[in-house]
């Protein structure tokens, strides 16, 4: 049992309590060896007595302590003392990722993204030492005093989802992978899986899939499909979205298939947000000969740079005596008593067979390409096709479009055609049109036959089943979009909205709408909305305030033609002294020229008051099933009535499962206790009777009877 005061190990003395989770207990705790604080993890009770999952918590965690990394929490010691099990941690002041996206609702994908490559950073440097993380998510992810983010529980997720016992105590369902939801194995790409769910609820401030139990979201990771983060934010960039969806690929074969290849893009995201340059892994055309186009191009060059820079950083790290040992081999001096290395063999027969691909490649392209002119080329006398790809236009210049053939969208539903579409490079639209015989919401034509080519970026009309009797859509263009939105939401249909600059129409209120007026739709059918941000160049974009100092955030105003309006000083923990925390208008928002914008610039954390804050309390506990000390008639897989009720009156929990451990987090309580209490139905036998008219023994049926567990919870001080 744990004590304040205590020492462990000889050398940790424990000073508080400082958090608590599934598994463990976290105190802050001093190392008089060293004279540092640090954070002392404590595995409960009922893991400890388990030997199985002691052992390879012990494997585990000793393993994440060869990880030093700035963005890991990094491990210190492993220990054990009469029945106590322990990881020494370096002490994070700061709070975790949910905390920070629960408090600014969601983020910028500029700070999402750079949280984000921060993040892989340190899962990088734990997949180069052979550790997956297998609980990535928001509350394993801490954000310092000074920015720095670290991700914490390096090794301890794979102890713990190796044991049955622990299954269900592991992190949140919403951040698992498919493959883990299914119980099979998982690898790097499974902690990539969880980090593009990560960055889904950073950019949205939701998670995508949720569900009353943890097996309903479990599912919903295996057979739904990921919805695109800009159906709930949709200023995010599109390459960041690829990055996104890219990272939450059901199959691990189309995902990222290293945390390199995230880094690179998630950089490249910063520079270029609107440029198409994701590579979209397809499995199934791996094997298929095809033209290597100029994005594909750059992805190789960009990737090829991130690898070669990360080998020379690598072989810095190299042993002196390895270092010495290299040079050696460069300069020959050891040549004669090179020996036989089959590895070496196996990689020279590799880039031969590589190398012969290539050649077979560009043969076979060069091939086509000649056999396609001298096909396409018309006869004299006749017009022929004009091919648009690498001819000579008539002016002697060159025509770089690049053209896709048509899918065929017919007979598909709408989502699934735009989809298609928007996949390709091809701009839709949808028009509807009501039919007795085609089902609402199905593609019925198309103005471009399947197989055409068609430039990138061409814009393709749909025409789509309105159902028999389709709803009419109605005229919103001049409206508010807010009046809009409401009469098309009260329709049923589904609004997306688009901003563009107009010269005639008045800035939030709509410019146009698809499908136009009083054609027919079907009920859920997309209305897109272009609203109008005012005459075009008349606005000016409101530049990214904070973290600045008062006087660079000055001059930033000036330079787009801003003004500083009122100015106040207030104190903030989140920023430090100097910087501002707070602008009146939103970054990226337009005004117009000379518009001032109010400020606050921190004054750095709060002082202490003089008066005593009211104390609150928080309740972080793993609800387990009833014990057979408590209810030795209890059958697990019964349904439970569980309630969790504070010494207040108030009903923090009230629900049906058959599930336990049920986590529980409540914060700013202001009692320091509750009781929790469990219902549940037991069958009771028929006791035999004797019948006093005939003598015989006969057993009544059986029935059923209510039985109650209450225990008590002790709440912790915040």
């Amino acid at each position: 049992m744990i004590k304040i005061g205590m020492m462990i190990g000889s050398r940790y003395e424990v000073l508080e309590k400082i958090g608590t989770g599934g598994m463990s207990d976290v105190y802050k705790a001093k190392d008089h060896k060293l004279n540092r604080f640090v954070a002392m993890k404590v595995l409960k009770q009922e893991f400890s007595e388990n030997a199985n999952f002691v052992s390879k918590f012990r494997i585990e965690a000793q393993a994440a302590a060869g990880l030093m990394h700035p963005n890991i929490v990094n491990v210190y010691d492993v220990g054990e003392e009469n029945g106590i099990y322990y990881i020494v941690m370096e002490l994070v002041e700061g709070i975790t990722l949910k905390k920070y996206i629960e408090k600014k609702a969601r983020l910028s994908y500029k700070e999402a993204v750079s949280i984000a490559i921060q993040v892989s950073m340190g899962i990088e440097a734990a997949h180069n030492n052979h550790i997956i993380h297998r609980d990535i998510k928001p509350q394993n992810i801490i954000i310092s005093k000074d920015g720095k983010v670290k991700v914490t529980d390096f090794g301890i997720a794979k102890a713990a989802t190796s044991n049955t016992i622990t299954s269900n105590v592991m992190g949140s369902v919403h951040y698992t992978s498919p493959e883990q939801a299914r119980g099979g194995y998982s690898d790097e790409k499974s902690d990539i899986y969880s980090l593009g769910i990560t960055m889904f609820e950073m950019l949205t401030g939701r998670v995508p899939f949720n569900g009353e139990t943890t097996v309903a979201i479990a599912i919903k990771h295996i057979q739904e499909e990921m919805p695109h983060p800009t159906e709930f934010v949709p200023e995010i960039p599109g390459a960041v979205e690829s990055i996104v969806l890219k990272c939450c690929q059901k199959s691990p074969d189309r995902r990222y298939q290293n945390i390199q290849e995230l880094i690179a893009d998630l950089k490249q995201s910063l520079m270029n947000p609107d440029e198409d340059f994701v590579v979209r892994n397809d499995p199934d055309m791996e094997g298929g000969t095809r033209m290597i186009s100029e994005g594909d191009m750059a992805q190789i060059k960009r990737r090829a740079a991130y690898q070669q820079e990360y080998e020379e950083q690598d072989t810095m790290r190299l042993r002196p005596e390895a270092a010495e040992y290299y040079e050696a081999s460069e300069d020959g001096d050891d040549a004669d008593e090179y020996d036989y290395n089959p590895g070496m063999e196996r990689v020279t027969t590799l880039l031969a067979v590589l190398g012969g691909i290539v050649i077979c490649v560009i043969v076979v392209f060069l091939a086509v390409r000649v056999f396609r002119d001298m096909e396409d080329s018309p006869e004299e006398g006749q017009p022929g096709n004009i091919i648009l790809t690498d001819d000579e236009e008539p002016d002697g210049s060159q025509d770089e479009t690049e053209y896709v053939p048509m899918p065929d969208v017919l007979g598909r539903t709408v989502e699934d055609a735009r989809n298609a579409l928007a996949g390709i490079g091809l701009v839709s639209q949808v028009e509807y049109e009501e039919s007795d015989t085609v089902d609402a919401g199905v593609v019925m034509e198309a103005n471009a036959e399947a197989g055409t080519d068609l430039p990138v970026g061409t814009l393709v009309t749909l025409t789509a089943s309105a159902g028999p009797h389709g709803i009419e859509v109605p005229s919103v263009v001049n409206q508010t979009y807010e009046q809009a939105e409401q009469t098309l939401l009260g329709l049923g249909f589904t609004v997306v909205r688009m901003d563009g600059y107009s010269d005639t129409v008045a800035e939030g209120e709509v410019v146009s709408q698809v499908p136009a007026a009083e054609s027919r739709a079907s009920s859920g059918a997309v209305i897109t909305l272009t609203v109008s941000l005012g005459k075009p160049n008349s606005m000016v974009a409101v530049p990214n305030l904070l973290g600045m100092t008062e006087m660079d955030g000055t001059v930033t105003l000036k330079e787009q033609g801003l003004s500083v309006g009122d100015v106040r000083y207030e104190y903030t923990d989140q920023y430090e002294e100097g910087q501002i925390f707070y602008q009146s208008y939103s970054y990226n928002s337009y005004v117009e020229p000379g518009t001032s914008v109010d400020i606050r610039v921190s004054q750095g954390p709060e002082p202490i008051a003089e008066t005593p804050k009211p104390v609150t309390y928080r309740c972080n506990i793993s609800i387990i099933a009833p014990t057979v000390e408590e209810a030795p008639d209890y059958v697990a897989g019964t349904p439970v009535e569980l309630k969790l009720e504070s010494d207040d009156g108030r009903v923090l929990l009230e629900t049906t499962t058959t599930s336990f451990p049920q986590t529980v987090n409540y914060y700013n309580l202001t009692v320091s206790g509750g009781t929790i209490t469990m219902v549940y139905t037991v069958e009771v036998p028929g006791t035999p009777v004797i019948d006093p008219d005939t003598g015989e023994e006969f057993i009544p049926a059986s029935t059923t009877e209510q039985k109650t567990v209450t225990r008590r919870v002790d709440f912790v001080e915040e």
